[in-house]
């Protein structure tokens, strides 16, 4: 460790241009690291509803699907329209009800019921089918060729329509969360740290760390729009301590050798690095925990965020020492009195002179807490993250209000079924509650066309060598319990004419995704905490401690997660198992911090409230400009933030530091003092420590 210490000191200057070489690789890197805007595509691969979309542009050649509401245009304007259409790059088919009165099928054999159901007023309805997966760059590329197309008599929906919605305003507004973050962060640090210069070393040196972790990402591949978003705030975020930690050290080594300040940051490294790989860990426990979800976005965002940690701690100890030495100078010019008292006695006392009083707060507010916690509602419906005003939508509004269509299934059946039992099983389907209709091969044809007489073009969309293709219109939304009822239904009804068939759609892959990311959630908080515990059991050497800070630190992420039910909100759903594990790994450092302060208080001789006291007022300084930090990264982007996801996730984010704060300040302290006995029994080298100093 002191070899080591000395060779990041004497070899500062080549690590800052080893560190600044690095940026240019890494943006890069970030260039070439792809974004993915679907939640969809994280479903398992083996699930039904995912290989039913891969054999729809296998054996169909379809991937996207998307649905026009033409208005005020005459029937020979929609026939040029969607030929027009069917030029664009990537649109496989665009089909319409007058598409199908070309010269080979009289219009009056065509069922009227069609006409009726996708026409209403001066609007009707244009099918888009494209030859790419609903998230592909050319999917989306073709999308905006489509609006432009259309103009403005038209509205585009589906999900590829969503997908370039959301990363247009993505692209514009992550650039404005970094800035948020920096600027708030910046602020916090210079109120509560005691230089005006040192907040924007720190950011030097964290800058360079979230950049490396962002171009490193390359190798992934792809990541999701909500990692990218995410991932530079909150690495700034859960990395500023590391800063703080070896800012603090090197002051203090700075009295202990004047005039040496490459002596000074040689102990400081030291320091740091114990107290950091210990904190760390935890962090990036957290952070891995998300990589066990069945539902793969969480492994994006634990790879990513256990990354950016790895990559922070490194450079905590190495660039940031290289760029303090090198403007020490211009550092002490600019030092002022920190807001911030070193200890809090009069507050520690406060606390731990009645624990009984805390203890019952604790248990107060702990029903209701958990109680809201467990019943906050979560949405799944990846339309609700967008702003009201945006194109998407706009267009799913006019779709809904004027044609009472919310969502469509398609249904993939064997290609041989019977046409009596395919036109028997389309019947039954649009008997469903809730279906607004259910077009096949068979349907669209009735009684009175050959199937001969469609268009090659009609016949290929819905009959492929192995599968025949039905399209479902149901007036129920994505998401919601009646469309997830329905699709039950709909499943029984196909499963007994075709044991193999299979339902597909954004409304089932969500069902899906319902399923799959209830049991994470479960899965992810068991390792999480049980991964988190063995690390703070290992660092503090108990048994019981581990249980304790556990308890205190998912005290908070219950209050926190309760609150939204109380405030009658509900929650993207993948923010609950996030923010969970996040707010565990990264606030459990608190009560790691102030337990080790009463742990060596009752090792000199410390009487138990005594003990608590001395800890939490040396604490209460660390603790709350960590808090505050972690809350000014997050709280600025929740604010700004037009994206519901992001929105949510930051506050939640940002509210839970202050939750952990509080909980850690006022109900941890009761609880040492209480089961100090326990602790002293059950935690190595205590007991006798005491013994040793009593006698």
């Amino acid at each position: 460790m002191k070899k080591l210490c000395e060779f990041i000191v004497k070899c500062r200057i080549p690590i800052l241009i080893l560190a600044c070489a690095l940026v240019v690789p890494s943006l890069i890197g970030m260039m070439k690291t792809r974004i993915n805007y679907d939640m969809l595509t994280y479903l398992p691969k083996d699930m039904e509803t995912v290989k039913g979309q891969d054999i729809l542009l296998e054996d169909f050649g379809k991937g996207a699907f998307s649905v026009i509401v033409a208005e005020g245009m005459t029937p020979g304007e929609i026939k040029e329209l969607t030929e027009k259409l069917e030029n664009i790059e990537h649109v496989d088919t665009a089909l319409s009800f007058y598409s199908l009165a070309d010269c080979s099928v009289p219009m009056e054999l065509l069922p009227e019921k069609w006409y009726d159901m996708i026409s209403e007023g001066d609007s009707t309805l244009i099918a888009v089918f494209f030859d790419t997966s609903t998230s592909a760059d050319e999917t989306i590329e073709a999308i905006r060729k489509v609006r432009q197309t259309v103009g403005n008599r038209c509205f585009v929906t589906g999900m590829s329509a969503l997908v370039t919605d959301l990363k247009d305003l993505c692209e514009k507004e992550e650039p404005i969360y970094v800035g948020l973050a920096v600027v708030c962060a910046v602020v916090a640090m210079m109120i509560f740290m005691d230089s005006f210069i040192i907040p924007f070393i720190f950011l030097a040196g964290m800058g360079m760390a979230i950049l490396l972790n962002l171009g490193t990402n390359c190798w992934l591949g792809e990541v999701s729009y909500i990692t990218k978003a995410l991932s530079a705030v909150l690495q700034l975020a859960v990395t500023m301590d590391y800063s703080i930690f070896l800012w603090n050290s090197y002051s203090e080594q700075k009295k202990r050798f004047p005039g040496d300040n490459p002596r000074a940051m040689k102990h400081a490294i030291s320091n740091t690095l114990t107290s950091v790989l210990g904190s760390s860990l935890t962090t990036v426990a957290g952070f891995i925990a998300l990589c066990f979800m069945s539902f793969t976005l969480g492994r994006d965002l634990g790879i990513v965020m256990a990354k950016g940690v790895v990559i922070g701690v490194i450079g905590s100890v190495t660039t940031l020492p290289a760029l303090i030495l090198v403007f020490d100078p211009l550092i002490e010019k600019t030092k002022h009195k920190s807001l911030m008292p070193k200890k809090m006695d009069r507050v520690a006392k406060a606390v731990t002179s009645k624990p009984g009083i805390f203890i019952a707060l604790f248990l107060v507010i702990l029903v209701p807490a958990l109680y809201g916690y467990i019943h906050t509602e979560k949405y799944y419906d990846m339309s609700n993250v967008l702003p009201r005003n945006i194109d998407f939508v706009e267009a799913n509004k006019k779709l809904q209000d004027e044609f009472d269509m919310a969502s469509t299934h398609m249904v993939l059946s064997d290609a041989k079924m019977d046409t009596a039992d395919a036109a028997d099983m389309l019947e039954e389907l649009g008997n469903v509650k809730g279906v607004k209709f259910a077009v096949g091969l068979e349907s669209l044809l009735g009684s009175g066309v050959p199937e001969d007489f469609l268009p090659e073009s009609v016949l290929g969309m819905l009959k492929s060598d192995r599968y025949s293709l039905a399209v479902i219109s149901s007036e129920y939304y994505v998401g919601s319990e009646e469309v997830d009822a329905q699709i039950d239904e709909i499943n029984s009804i196909i499963k007994k004419y075709d044991p193999n068939a299979m339902l597909i759609g954004e409304a089932p892959c969500t069902k899906d995704m319902v399923s799959v990311t209830d049991v994470d959630f479960t899965r992810v908080s068991i390792i999480s905490i049980a991964a988190i515990f063995v690390i703070i059991a290992f660092v503090t050497k108990s048994v019981s401690i581990p249980v304790i800070l556990v308890a205190v630190i998912e005290f908070a992420i219950f209050i926190n997660l309760g609150i939204p039910y109380y405030m009658n909100t509900s929650l993207p759903f993948i923010a609950p198992i996030c923010i969970s594990t996040i707010q565990l790994g990264a606030t459990v450092d608190y009560a790691i911090l102030m337990t080790n302060g009463y742990k060596k208080e009752r090792s000199k001789g410390a009487e138990r409230k005594e003990a608590v006291s001395r800890a939490l007022s040396a604490a209460i300084p660390s603790i709350f400009v960590s808090a505050m930090g972690f809350f000014a990264a997050t709280f600025g982007v929740a604010m700004y933030s037009d994206l519901d996801i992001i929105s949510s996730m930051c506050g939640l984010m940002a509210r839970g530091a202050v939750v952990s704060m509080l909980a850690v300040v006022l109900i941890l302290p009761a609880l040492l003092c209480t089961f100090d006995g326990l602790i002293t029994h059950t935690t190595f080298g205590m007991k006798r420590s005491l013994n040793t100093k009593n006698s």
